[in-house]
């Protein structure tokens, strides 16, 4: 299927350099990023701030993965089917609310509703890495794929030492006001200087809205069982009910959507060998990219007298920290080379072994008692981590129509938000199990930490064994074609 031209501005319409797009794109993944890592610093005091329980208080970090994951391919499809600027636009908007929202919270239900409302804004990374196929030349498009990409890490790792030093030096909630500001900003840059796409006029058909809703369900029962199974018992009537749930909704959403006409996502170009194989990478990647980032945090802040802590505050945590995101953007113009010489697959693949390696590091430098250590495994994990964010959207797009772009991209996103979601939960077993006592506190274990990143390592080697298998197609229409014109030879209909 050839794509159809790309957009052209009309008179008037917003326009800038190549780069300036990129950077806002960037800028605005960075900022969504930042929502992620917003509330790490004051998990221990959110049940003190909103005299609340423990576990009442940990929906503020669950309500904003389930909103994330239920909005993120809702958006990809209503950006295929009337505009990616548009709905990149429109996600900006429950991002600000919400951040205003729980700027002005004083108790904790408003506090989950406001995050709530920022994950519905997490589309707009997919959103900007889809747009940019159709708004950046072609020759710079592999470039700007990863640096888009690496905008989440880079996001996620600044936004530690940001959200320590505001909450160690002011009130929490500046946090939430400075988000809502950025956010207006990228609004504004987007608006006045990212020229519109077009949507695809092969797009045709309604909102898939029962589509929406069975898939919205069926992720809410998985990631609610994955996410909160821990604290509920993972034998519970809830969770075992939670899993069963998701296992009846998944197969008759999907029987529902290889009905449809106009579905919400395409299964039979998901199922495609490339598409399917570079998802199912995607989702030991995010599994394998989130099992350091919850285990090195441990690790510099626990005590020195546990003879493995570091003993680190929040603030020293999160720059330590920093520099592995930093590493992930200064990876991805490396990627985009290597991509483009050798092609994404190969990428991919280097990514994952690079990933299984700075785990592989870890083992026996844990406990070395120095920080520096662990700085080198958060920098190898991220540049393999920059190549494969790089290269996954680079698979996916040179496997699917144009028209499709936003919504493949946005399930990819899906897949690994998925991969996080299970890295979370059993790394979250691991060292709840192999627990040492701390005068009279039980704490994770030393070998429970490198029983935590063996299995990293383990996860990004069958990585880059899923990447090398995948089946990239030799030949395939070009991403962006030129317009026709009147003196442009058509073909024949016999020849179409």
């Amino acid at each position: 299927m050839e794509s159809p031209p790309p957009a052209t501005a009309s008179p008037g319409a917003p326009t800038a350099h190549p780069g300036s797009i990129v950077g806002i794109l960037a800028f605005a993944g960075i900022v969504a990023a930042l929502t992620q890592t917003l509330v790490v610093p004051l998990i221990a005091q959110l049940p003190t701030l909103f005299d609340t329980s423990a576990s009442n208080a940990s929906w503020v970090i669950t309500a904003t993965l389930l909103a994330a994951a239920v909005s993120t391919p809702v958006a990809g499809r209503l950006g295929d089917m009337y505009g990616k600027r548009r709905m990149l636009l429109v996600s900006l908007v429950p991002l600000i609310l919400g951040s205003v929202v729980c700027a002005l919270s004083s108790s904790v239900i408003p506090m989950i509703a406001g995050r709530g409302l920022q994950g519905l804004g997490m589309g707009v990374v997919p959103l900007g890495i889809s747009l940019l196929r159709d708004v950046v030349p072609a020759e710079k498009l592999g470039p700007s794929i990863a640096i888009m990409s690496a905008s989440m890490g880079v996001g996620g790792a600044l936004g530690l030492p940001f959200a320590a030093a505001i909450a160690e030096n002011t009130s929490w909630r500046v946090l939430f006001w400075v988000v809502a500001i950025l956010a207006l900003a990228v609004g504004a840059l987007i608006l006045a200087l990212v020229p519109a796409d077009r949507p695809a006029t092969t797009v045709t058909g309604r909102f898939d809205l029962p589509g929406a809703i069975g898939l919205g369900a069926a992720l809410i029962a998985l990631l609610l069982a994955v996410s909160k199974g821990a604290d509920w018992g993972w034998g519970s009537a809830t969770t075992l009910t939670l899993f069963a749930a998701a296992l009846i909704l998944l197969p008759a959403w999907g029987w529902w959507e290889l009905r449809r006409r106009d579905p919400l996502v395409d299964l039979r170009v998901t199922a495609r060998p490339q598409v399917l194989m570079t998802n199912t990478a995607s989702v030991l990647v995010g599994f394998a990219m989130y099992a350091q980032s919850l285990v090195v945090p441990q690790l510099l802040q626990l005590p020195e007298a546990t003879g493995y802590g570091l003993g680190r505050s929040m603030l020293a945590m999160g720059l330590w920290m920093a520099p592995a995101g930093l590493m992930m953007m200064a990876m991805s113009p490396v990627g985009a080379k290597l991509s483009a010489a050798k092609g994404p697959k190969v990428t991919l693949a280097v990514g994952s072994l690079l990933i299984a390696a700075g785990y592989g590091l870890s083992v026996p430098l844990i406990g070395s008692g120095s920080p520096w250590s662990l700085l080198i495994v958060t920098l190898v994990c991220n540049s393999g981590v920059g190549f494969a964010y790089g290269a996954m959207p680079a698979l996916i797009m040179s496997a699917v129509p144009q028209s499709e772009t936003a919504s493949a991209n946005s399930f990819n996103a899906l897949m690994r938000s998925i991969g996080t979601s299970f890295a979370a939960a059993v790394i979250g077993v691991v060292l709840a199990r192999m627990t040492t006592d701390f005068g009279g506190v039980p704490l994770a274990s030393e070998n429970g930490f490198r029983v935590a990143m063996l299995i990293g390592c383990g996860v990004g080697l069958a990585a880059a064994v899923v990447a090398a298998l995948i089946p990239v197609r030799t030949t395939k229409p070009p991403l962006r074609p030129a317009a026709a014109t009147p003196d442009t030879p058509q073909p024949s209909p016999a020849k179409a």
